[in-house]
């Protein structure tokens, strides 16, 4: 190949790909072209793509960037998975696409420069909360405290809030009050 068709191939990259720092690699070889565009439009569905990249070119053209750590984990034909969601969503959707299409290969997956390789890392990856969760997580830990605090400031109050309603309505009703005890 020449180095006008690599800079060509290697700025198709830069577009189709452009600023993602998380991605998955996987492989899709070895599965029928039709189980691939099935593969490729469920995908897209959940706003998911797919590119077949070249390893060498694919290194070149993401070295000192957040994918640079999948270079190493590169053998054989690779596909680059990688959606404008967190990657934790794209592992999520890929783990359950194997389960329907085993031939897809889980190779390994970078988020914020962590690696996790394998299947058994990619797995692994796909049960990380995702950002939203982390934040929802996180909120609730917060407010929980709180929470507790003010029903235990609330259920007192709304007991004898109760109970002077009861009298209200007794009286209200032209009832007698009468002592308890």
């Amino acid at each position: 190949m020449s180095k006008a068709v690599k800079s060509i191939v290697m700025r198709d990259y830069q577009d189709r790909i452009g600023d993602h720092q998380d991605a998955m690699l996987i492989s899709i070889r070895g599965i029928s072209s039709n189980d691939t565009n099935q593969i490729r439009k469920t995908l897209r569905t959940k706003d998911i793509r797919v590119t077949m990249v070249r390893n060498a070119l694919f290194r070149k053209t993401y070295e000192g960037t957040g994918l640079e750590p999948l270079g190493r984990i590169m053998t054989g034909a690779n596909a680059l998975a990688y959606g404008s969601e967190s990657v934790v969503e794209v592992a999520r959707e890929i783990v359950a696409l194997v389960k329907t299409f085993p031939g897809i290969e889980l190779k390994g997956a970078v988020l914020d420069g962590q690696v996790f390789e394998g299947e058994a890392g990619v797995k692994a990856l796909s049960k990380y909360p995702t950002r939203d969760e982390a934040i929802a997580q996180d909120i609730t830990l917060i407010l929980s405290p709180g929470r507790k605090l003010v029903g235990a400031i609330k259920g007192p109050g709304g007991r004898l809030g109760g109970i002077i309603k009861a009298i209200e309505d007794k009286l209200e009703k032209g009832e007698a009050i009468s002592k308890i005890g």
